[in-house]
């Protein structure tokens, strides 16, 4: 005799991931697509507008043109050395965002990759690890940048950038290696290394998806500080060299008095700029944080 089975047939909604989970956070959020499109024509006109720009007929010296109101021969203006404001603040700007994408990049790389790898193994590896984390710390930082920067010869934006990254990539390691200290103790972690999965794939491909949601804030938002670190050194004179345009060297003319007070276009440009793109980068990291945090929840 034949019994008739009744199955049930479950569909399950598959949660949207990826790129699908990240477009549904930011539909949710007019503010973070606004700042996306403004960021996204800002980062053209500036990459696009500095392909076209001639940077030595830019920083060409021209005494007659000395501090030429904007309109006529410049859009913007002219600086003490008679020089186009706006062809700087578009060379500048792309020298100011690729060095800051680059030393973000850099840093996330080594902080992160070193951090998980501390936290994982842990013992004398992360004793040690942890002790020339904090050795670099408690130096004074800045102090020793200024310092590089003034006694390295054929100084150029590379030595810049590499001179960053040898000691902002401290912090990233202490957090992430916090946080890998609690993730080995989760079951996943002990069930791959029951199945003999190679401890590489445990950091890079297990452990490290579920730290993207602080992987994505923390690279967000140390771009936009990355970008005011490079702004902030060049306009005390110790970031880019003299003959590389930059935001900070714009900036850098507000400390003449007269400048500050009479001859706003030349320093006020920039400084909206760099205002604005900071803005439009932190706004745009917490909805990727949100989408991260909101795929973690989905498992």
């Amino acid at each position: 005799m034949e019994k008739d089975e009744q199955v049930t047939v479950i569909t399950e909604q598959i949660p949207p991931m990826g790129f699908r989970m990240i477009a549904r956070e930011f539909k949710k959020d007019k503010l973070a697509i606004f700042s996306l499109t403004l960021l996204i024509i800002i980062l053209l006109v500036v990459f696009i507008g500095a392909l076209l720009t001639d940077q030595d007929k830019v920083m060409t010296v021209s005494i007659l043109d000395k501090y030429a109101e904007p309109g006529g021969n410049f859009i913007l203006g002219a600086d003490e050395g008679g020089r186009d404001v706006f062809g700087q603040l578009i060379i500048g700007a792309r020298n100011s965002v690729v060095i800051g994408f680059a030393i973000t990049i850099i840093t996330s790389i080594i902080g992160v990759g070193i951090g998980i790898i501390s936290g994982y193994y842990g013992g004398f590896f992360d004793n040690a690890v942890m002790r020339v984390v904090d050795f670099i710390m408690i130096l004074p930082i800045m102090m020793i940048i200024i310092v590089f920067v003034t006694i390295i010869p054929k100084y150029n934006a590379w030595s810049f950038i590499w001179i960053m990254s040898a000691f902002y990539w401290v912090a990233k390691a202490r957090l992430f290696r916090s946080k890998t200290l609690s993730e080995v103790r989760r079951d996943y972690v002990s069930a791959s290394k029951t199945l003999g999965t190679s401890d590489f794939k445990i950091m890079f491909r297990e452990i490290m998806p579920n730290l993207s949601s602080l992987i994505i804030t923390n690279l967000t938002i140390n771009f936009a500080a990355n970008i005011g670190i490079e702004t902030t050194l060049t306009f005390l004179g110790f970031g880019l060299p003299t003959n590389v345009p930059s935001l900070g060297t714009l900036i850098g003319y507000a400390s003449n008095g007269d400048v500050l007070a009479n001859k706003t276009w030349i320093w006020v440009p920039a400084s909206v700029l760099i205002l604005v793109m900071m803005l439009c980068i932190n706004y745009i990291g917490q909805a990727f944080k949100r989408s991260a945090d909101a795929r973690q929840r989905l498992g």
